[in-house]
């Protein structure tokens, strides 16, 4: 399957969710698409990241991740979704916390470089972890995606209102319609 990382992609608001979202429909067994098992993906994110993502400014460059490193940073990919899942939906999040603060350690103690895809990551999630007003952090009504809403009322309910709100809209416009016509 062919994906471009297009300015969606990065509608989280800081690397880390970012990455989390790298899979599609993850709640979802038969719909869900992990984008870095397609091949090239894991290697052309960083480039992408630079252009769109929301920190793009405190990286600068940014390096894919080491072969011999894959694996501890999708490890670290699940322990950012656990944590900060569950820390949005009010559940008890303190052993998440130490899964995603062990993944962490490992990514760095790996000799991540600190100009890599995976060092950046743990920046962002400390950076997350530290996050002023947690409450920002919401999950998407429409495709389930981790995302910080900047919004002046914290009102915000999709990640991106251009794709995953405009296809909630779109339903319920749908919907209604179906209902007015029903006999």
């Amino acid at each position: 399957m062919s994906f471009s990382w297009t300015p969606h992609r990065f509608s989280g608001g800081a690397l880390a969710l970012d990455v989390a979202n790298s899979v599609i429909m993850r709640h979802d067994d038969e719909r869900r698409i992990d984008r870095f098992e397609a091949q090239g993906q894991m290697e052309s994110f960083p480039k992408a990241a630079v252009n769109f993502c929301a920190e793009r400014a405190l990286f600068g460059d940014i390096l894919p991740v080491r072969q011999e490193n894959k694996s501890g940073f999708i490890d670290l990919r699940e322990a950012i979704d656990g944590y900060f899942r569950a820390r949005v939906l009010d559940r008890d999040a303190d052993t998440l916390l130490a899964d995603l603060l062990e993944a962490q350690s490992k990514v760095l103690r790996r000799a991540a470089s600190s100009d890599g895809l995976d060092a950046a990551t743990v920046h962002s999630t400390l950076r997350l972890i530290a996050m002023p007003d947690p409450d920002r952090m919401k999950i998407c009504r429409n495709c389930g995606w981790l995302f910080i809403d900047r919004s002046k009322n914290k009102s915000r309910a999709w990640c991106d209102m251009a794709v995953c709100g405009n296809r909630a809209k779109a339903n319920r416009h749908y919907r209604r319609k179906k209902e007015e016509s029903a006999p």
